[in-house]
C-alpha cells in the first residue's frame, strides 16, 4: 500500500479544522484507524467515514498511540461498535476503567470537561489487545509495528506502516503549511531524555513519511525529526533560564505564553493557525508539565552541596 491508501480524517475539534487527526487505512475486510479522537467529535469521525462509505460498525481495529483523551476519548464507544483497540500495557488498564484518567482530567478542566472531551467509556476487555514493544501487528494484508516511545508520556506508541510513521505526540504538533512544530509537553510524564531517546529511535527507522496526530501527513521526516529535537533542547535550555527564580506555576504559565507568541510572531503564524495549535497542545498544560519535570526529575537529580 502507498501513502495515497491513507485517508486523513479531520475530526473539526472544537470546529477547527487541522487540530486532531484519525487515519484511516482500509484493505477489503479490513478498516483500521490509528486514534480515535475524543468522544466529543464522534459526529465528524462518523461524517469522516460516511466519505468512505463506512459506518463506526465497519471499523474492525483502532490503533493508539497513547490514552490521553485527544487519543483515546472515543475507543470505548467503537470497542461497542465491534472494534478492537490496542494499546501500549502502560495504557490498559486506564482503558478498561477510566475512572482515574477521568479524575485527573476533571481537576484540569472541570466544568469544561463535557465540552472539550465528550463521553470517555471503558474498552470491553474482550476487545482490548496490548501489543509490545517492536511487535509486528497483523490484520489481514496489513502489517504495523509497535515502537514503545516515551517521553511526552510513558504510555505511547508511535505505529510504523510502510514507509509511514503514526507519531501520535512525541512526534510534535505541526499545522500544515507552515515550517514550525512544538512539542506538546503535559504532565505527569515528561522527561526530555527519554524523549531525545525516542527521536533517535525514529531515526534509525529511516521511514519517508511522518503523519503526527496534530496533524497531517509530512514527507520531510528528517528535518521534522531535526525540529522537534531543536524544540526540545530551546525548551530545556528555556526553562534551565526561567526555574531557578523558582516562579509560581501561574507566572512560568504566562512566561510561556509570551515565549510561544514570540515564536508564532517570528514564523508569521495567522491567527486560524495559532488556534490550531492552541488546541492541539494548551500552552498552560505544557508550562504545568514543565514545572513538574523541573520539580521532579531535574531537581531530584541535583547532588546538594557539602
Amino acid at each position: 500500500m502507498a501513502k495515497s491508501d491513507i485517508v486523513t480524517i479531520d475530526l473539526n475539534f472544537q470546529n477547527k479544522t487541522q487540530a486532531i487527526a484519525s487515519y484511516l487505512i482500509r484493505d477489503h475486510d479490513a478498516v483500521v484507524l490509528i486514534e480515535s479522537g475524543p468522544g466529543s467529535t464522534l459526529a465528524a469521525l462518523e461524517a469522516g467515514l460516511a466519505k468512505e462509505g463506512l459506518s463506526p460498525r465497519d471499523v474492525t481495529h483502532v490503533l493508539l498511540t497513547h490514552i490521553h483523551l485527544d487519543h483515546a476519548g472515543a475507543a470505548g464507544w467503537l470497542s461497542r461498535q465491534g472494534a478492537r483497540i490496542f494499546v501500549h500495557p502502560n495504557g490498559a488498564a486506564h482503558m478498561l476503567n477510566p475512572e482515574k484518567l477521568m479524575a485527573s482530567a476533571t481537576r484540569i478542566y472541570g466544568d469544561r470537561m463535557d465540552t472539550l472531551w465528550g463521553e470517555f467509556l471503558p474498552v470491553a476487555e474482550d476487545q482490548l489487545t496490548i501489543p509490545q514493544d517492536a511487535e509486528e501487528i497483523v490484520i489481514g494484508k496489513l502489517k504495523f509495528v509497535a515502537v514503545n516511545t516515551p517521553g511526552h508520556a510513558e504510555h505511547h506508541y508511535a505505529y510504523l506502516f510502510d514507509d509511514v510513521c503514526f507519531s501520535g505526540d512525541v512526534g510534535g504538533v505541526r499545522i500544515p503549511g507552515y515550517p514550525y512544530l512544538r512539542a506538546p509537553m503535559p504532565p505527569p510524564e515528561l522527561h526530555f531524555g527519554k524523549w531525545r531517546e525516542s527521536i533517535k529511535r525514529l531515526r534509525a527507522l529511516k521511514f519517508a513519511y511522518v503523519a503526527p496526530t496534530h496533524f497531517g501527513i509530512f514527507d520531510d521526516p528528517d528535518w521534522h525529526l531535526n525540529e522537534l529535537q531543536k524544540s526540545l533542547d530551546e525548551t530545556e535550555k528555556w526553562l534551565e533560564a526561567i526555574m531557578p527564580a523558582d516562579p509560581p506555576v501561574d507566572e512560568l504559565r504566562v512566561k510561556l505564553e509570551d515565549w510561544m507568541a514570540e515564536q508564532s510572531r517570528v514564523k508569521e503564524l495567522s491567527q486560524d493557525v495559532i488556534r490550531a495549535y492552541d488546541l492541539a497542545n494548551p500552552i498552560g498544560m505544557s508550562a504545568d508539565g514543565l514545572m513538574r519535570y523541573w520539580k521532579k526529575i531535574r531537581m531530584a537529580n541535583v547532588t546538594p552541596k557539602a
